[in-house]
């Protein structure tokens, strides 16, 4: 894989409009272009082992087919490589000494005598001449299997680290899986990755809420290309595209090192499709569930002869309804990059994307009593109700990003990356929400028309947001004795503004839940309770030195300083409140990689993430919240293949948040201590069956120390005891393909640990029947196969209970050429 193929980039030049301020330390972009032209060379980290099995790996790294006659080099040894070389000097460098070297042949790389031709025609190929057959190691040998697996992220280190070396739990979910799984969502491509909750609110059309072991992680976002999509805690919130991904990364656990303020939970990277010279054109048909209609187009490749300049067009356009209401689920989505090689050392890649919702409110929440338990007369709510009201339900979000990352390798020991996106965002919501019971007979509780209608309220809010973030790195590929070091050094820089216009309250009509109707009002629309203006920022300073010693071992270090600050413009009052935090996170690792496949290791990780809860009594902002994190991993990768076997064992606190105290003060007193055991596999054992397996235990989950005693011994958030999945995905000789999963989450006694009886358990199954030929594939998706009536969680402190999706279908016709 060359280098320019290796690195994810993200997006475009610097915007006329941000001021010079906004680019400290930044150099200039354009000195870069005039270097000379070097030869194309890649970082390789291969540990010593049996030399067939290091020639393998280095095979599968350099994305190069390889042709091996089973027993040829049998009883030789090889050190392992280390450093950066093209791939005809790394294959020469781990053959030296051996009697045999790398010959090229019009299909690939091949194993011939020292003393043969250098370059060997077919007929004198080992396959062609021999006694042995030839065994074929490639990473193109077969696109399907790539495409189910990830061999590497840069989404924990910043670097091109094998994810089996990856000293920290981390799941990469690849376009192919999220295809096949029928995921139309970033929440539904995770349902099978463990220590995520995807559903801690229920069915939501509005968000991806997922939680990472316990934690939210909407908030302070996800991240698109390692460069953050900033939240602030509004209804503002940055969207996906699923048919645009390539990948997503979920790295389970505090990673401040790397990313600055985030949630101890761990933090979710986006990874964008982008350009390549072999990547398959695509047109989409789909048809499926509320009246969903989408089609989609996925062009591109090289627009000149020598493939130096490659571009890639992605787009979505979709008409479709709500589950409810007769509402619009709308999108329009535009996604052109462009990547030009501006020398063998040096490239540029643009990115852009575009993004129009156009849609209503769907959600399912529910009163607790009435759905969780019967009400005192032993009625419940019908799952199916629709609360709403799409006479005045509404949600449409407009948001541009556009940005750019330059890579320059000056020679075989730096390299520098500048990754920047600029993006503004449009939100106007509302909804009527909250249902509850509407009390008409006080007089006597009991009564049955007590329990016969719905009183609601109105919420509402129009935001917009901008950003700009930025990130310089300067890596350093150098050894020292028989000690190889990765060192990166980086300096990063966010700037959100937020402007929110929010009201909450008034009415609507009654519901009737025997006989609901949706009259176009009176809705009673109260004055809005906040009209701010957010402006955020950090910069962060971070340095990272990943150590490896040619007998397998691993020692990552990493260290870095944040300045984060706010400032909140009230402009119903005029008052102004501003704070800032400073903090210095660390991490460090030790791995140990054997020949064998296997990768025992322990780490330590802190997270930060800044409040702007004023302490009453010094009318000062508490300081940041904090995490820490040990865990204690092994992973398993058998030579030769790209199956990856993964177990942890992890202690998680979350530390300083603010809690309140029965009069409502605000103290920053509150610890949450979760620990627990998550394994994965992500497998093809055999050619034509793929599999993916996921296991959380979670036997602690509770806070240790709050203002309030009875919260003690407690979940804050509803954490599951047990969660399983588990995917597999037959492809038969005819063409046929079958698919079916399940998924299961254990009971829990909801959020704020204090249901009255337990939120009951439940398991889902999806399913895929599809069929290839000649060029198009179809595929017939169902999710929530059986249609399932569940509950995903409860809220005792809001005493509201929320439902999860209904079974949804997905017919897509695809057509690759």
């Amino acid at each position: 894989m060359s280098l320019f193929r290796r690195t994810h980039m993200s997006p475009l030049s610097r915007p006329r409009a941000l001021s010079p301020r906004w680019w400290p330390l930044a150099p200039a972009l354009m000195v870069t272009a005039a270097l000379h032209a070097q030869a194309v060379q890649q970082r390789f980290d291969i540990p010593p082992g049996p030399l067939e099995q290091v020639l393998a790996r280095f095979a599968q790294a350099a994305d190069v087919p390889l042709a091996l006659q089973s027993g040829k080099l049998q009883g030789q040894h090889s050190p392992g490589l280390a450093g950066s070389y093209s791939v005809q000097a790394g294959f020469d460098a781990l053959l030296a000494g051996s009697g045999y070297r790398i010959g090229k042949t019009a299909s690939g790389y091949v194993l011939v005598p020292a003393s043969e031709a250098a370059t060997p025609s077919a007929a004198t190929t080992p396959a062609a001449s021999g006694s042995l057959p030839a065994i074929q190691i490639s990473a193109s040998a077969d696109p399907g299997e790539q495409r189910w697996t990830a061999r590497d992220s840069a989404s924990t280190t910043k670097t091109a680290t094998p994810l089996i070396e990856v000293p920290q739990s981390i799941s990469v979910v690849t376009a192919e899986r999220i295809a096949a799984m029928g995921a139309t969502t970033a929440r539904d491509a995770l349902g099978y990755t463990p220590g995520v909750n995807i559903s801690p609110y229920g069915s939501d059309s509005r968000y991806d809420w997922i939680n990472l072991r316990g934690f939210d992680a909407y908030s302070p976002g996800f991240y698109l290309d390692g460069l953050p999509l900033r939240n602030a805690n509004s209804f503002a919130v940055w969207r996906t595209e699923n048919y645009g991904i390539e990948q997503l990364a979920v790295l389970r656990g505090p990673a401040s090192v790397l990313y600055g303020q985030a949630g101890p939970g761990g933090v979710v990277n986006v990874v964008s499709k982008l350009p390549s010279a072999d990547a398959p054109r695509e047109l989409q048909v789909q048809l499926g569930s509320d009246r969903r209609r989408q089609v989609g187009a996925d062009i591109g490749g090289a627009i000149d002869a020598d493939g130096r300049l490659l571009y890639r067009v992605i787009g979505v356009v979709r008409d479709a309804e709500l589950p409810a209401g007769g509402m619009k689920n709308d999108r329009l989505y535009l996604a052109p990059s462009l990547v030009w090689k501006i020398s063998a050392a040096t490239s540029l890649t643009l990115q852009a994307a575009l993004l129009r919702d156009q849609g209503g409110v769907y959600t399912r929440t529910r009163p607790l009593v009435g759905s969780l338990v019967p009400t005192a007369i032993g009625t419940t709510i019908p799952s199916e109700l629709y609360t709403g009201n799409p006479h005045f339900d509404h949600f449409s979000q407009d948001q541009e990003l556009f940005g750019y990352r330059l890579a320059h390798r000056f020679d075989e020991r730096f390299a520098f990356t500048q990754s920047a996106r600029v993006g503004h965002m449009s939100t106007d919501y509302r909804a009527v929400q909250t249902p509850r019971f509407a009390t008409l007979n006080a007089a006597n509780p009991n009564d049955p028309v007590n329990f016969q209608n719905l009183t609601r309220n109105l919420f509402g809010s129009r935001e917009s947001a901008t950003m700009f973030s930025i990130d310089n790195q300067l890596q350093a590929d150098f050894s020292t004795g028989a000690v190889r070091h990765t060192v990166l050094a980086g300096v990063d820089y966010q700037r959100s503004r937020f402007d929110a216009v929010s009201f909450s309250g008034g009415s609507a009509p009654l519901l009737n839940i025997a006989a609901p109707s949706y009259p176009n009002g009176p809705f009673v629309v109260p004055a809005p309770y906040s009209d701010n203006r957010a402006v955020l920022t950090q910069t962060g300073i971070y340095l990272q030195d990943q150590i490896k010693w040619n007998n397998g071992w691993e020692v990552t270090l990493g260290g870095r300083h944040d300045s984060a600050s706010s400032t909140v413009d009230n402009r119903l009052d005029g008052s102004r409140t501003s704070s800032t935090d400073r903090k210095f996170t660390r991490r460090a690792a030790v791995l140990y990689h054997a020949a064998n496949g296997l990768a025992p290791y322990l780490s330590y990780t802190e997270s930060f993430n800044p409040t702007a809860t004023v302490n009453p009594l010094t009318n000062q902002s508490f300081g940041p919240e904090t995490g820490k994190q040990t865990e204690v991993g092994l992973r398993y990768q058998p030579p030769g293949t790209n199956d990856l076997y993964s177990a942890a064992l992890f202690d998680l606190k979350r530390q300083n948040y603010i809690s309140y105290d029965a009069n409502f003060m605000p103290t920053q007193k509150g610890e949450i201590a979760v620990r627990g055991l998550e394994l994965e596999a992500v497998t093809q054992p055999m050619a034509a069956l793929r599999l993916t397996a996921a296991y959380s235990y979670t036997p602690r989950a509770v806070v240790t120390a709050s203002s309030r005693p009875a919260e003690i011994g407690k979940q804050a958030a509803a954490v599951l005891l047990h969660q399983f999945s588990v995917w597999g995905d037959h492809r038969l000789g005819n063409g046929v393909r079958l698919g079916l999963g399940a998924r299961y989450v254990s009971a829990t006694s909801g959020n704020g640990g204090g249901t009255p009886v337990k939120v009951p358990g439940y398991t889902l199954l999806d399913g895929l029947l599809g069929y290839d030929f000649a060029r198009w594939s179809l595929a017939l998706n169902l999710r929530n196969l059986t249609d399932k009536r569940y509950l995903t969680n409860c809220d005792t402190t809001a005493s509201m209970c929320y439902y999860g999706d209904q079974r949804s279908v997905l017919a897509t016709a695809s057509y690759r050429w």
